[in-house]
């Protein structure tokens, strides 16, 4: 049992390592606020160059959102806004229309590609509301 004692290692509490402790914890809550902000649109964070595909994206994800395919982490499910997203695919069709003769390839290929994946998701869409498209 004497051994046992001998083996013990002793724990020296001191101000050093109460500052370190300290120090540590700071730095701990530091990052996890940066990573907060950052999570919450607080914090600097780099965008991609904004190009034609960009935007198509970007209208392409609105129409989602307003068809009840993209839902916001942490609220409840929304209903489908069937106006919201036929405004949007109204603006892209726009965009085409107001770029004809000015887009490579790829980037009609883009437009159109897009036109035609959210036309038949609005009309499944409306037709399990019952609205019919």
């Amino acid at each position: 049992m004497a051994d046992e004692k001998k083996d013990e290692k002793k724990i020296f509490i001191d101000e050093d390592w109460k500052q370190q402790a300290k120090k540590e914890k700071d730095v701990l809550a530091a990052e996890e606020k940066a990573q907060n902000d950052e999570e919450q649109g607080g914090g600097q964070r780099e965008l991609p160059e904004g190009d034609f595909a960009a935007l198509v994206s970007m209208l392409f994800t609105q129409t989602l959102f307003s068809l009840g395919f993209i839902q916001v982490k942490g609220q409840d499910k929304r209903p489908p806004d069937l106006a919201l997203a036929k405004y949007n695919i109204d603006m892209l069709t726009t965009l085409e229309a107001k770029t004809k003769g000015n887009l490579n390839d790829e980037e009609k290929q883009a437009v159109a590609g897009a036109l035609n994946e959210l036309r038949m998701v609005y009309v499944k869409v409306a037709n399990q509301m019952g609205i019919g498209g």
